[in-house]
């Protein structure tokens, strides 16, 4: 079926290409939020994925699986396009002069979050990892995709995928443990890195 969809997304059939939203808007919104931390950016990432696959339609390949990779790849790039865009616009807005600041009601938002201090220690957990880490674990542990996928989505080899991968992990588990538990024995920080496994969507 995936093979079929493919040839009739390349040709510019329109039904297929709404099949195609139909199948993996999810996937690609699941995947953006989790790079970006911001549903209103997610929405706007997931629009864009599809607006750039449909340009791109002429160079998918004919033949080969799940269309699933192909999508999560544009996606990231869009990901990264709409985050350097948002960090030029932050710069300009930040350069026009104010009278007063608005109000931050982050900390608001934030506090309705049961868990907040576990919330605050993976954020922060993920704000150490590189920009090509959080990418390909969002790939691999949250979207589920299989190293040759991620790859296929990166437009990287198999074994960067890996190492990354092996980073990240590395990083996450130094930095997952609460602060009151630094200096003491360590656990099983494999298990706080679990805490972030979501079901494959």
């Amino acid at each position: 079926m995936d093979t079929n969809l493919r040839r009739r997304v390349r040709a510019g059939d329109h039904d297929a290409f709404g099949e195609l939203f139909d199948a993996y808007a999810r996937s690609v919104y699941n995947h953006a939020f989790r790079l970006t931390g911001e549903w209103t950016v997610a929405e706007d990432v997931v629009s864009l994925t599809f607006l750039d696959a449909w340009r791109l339609r002429e160079r998918l390949d004919e033949v080969g699986g799940s269309l699933r990779p192909w999508l999560l790849g544009i996606a990231t790039n869009v990901t990264r396009n709409t985050r350097r865009a948002a960090r030029r616009h932050a710069a300009a807005v930040a350069r026009i002069p104010r009278e007063e600041a608005a109000g931050d009601f982050a900390d608001e938002v934030a506090g309705r979050i049961d868990d907040a201090t576990q919330l605050a220690l993976v954020r922060t957990a993920l704000g150490r990892l590189r920009r090509t880490e959080r990418e390909v674990l969002a790939l691999c542990v949250w979207s589920g995709l299989d190293y040759r996928a991620a790859a296929e989505a990166l437009g990287v080899p198999v074994g960067t995928v890996r190492s990354r991968l092996s980073r990240a992990r590395t990083k996450l588990a130094e930095h997952m443990e609460p602060p009151q538990a630094r200096g003491q024995m360590r656990g099983d920080r494999t298990t706080a890195v679990g805490a972030l496994r979501e079901g494959n969507s």
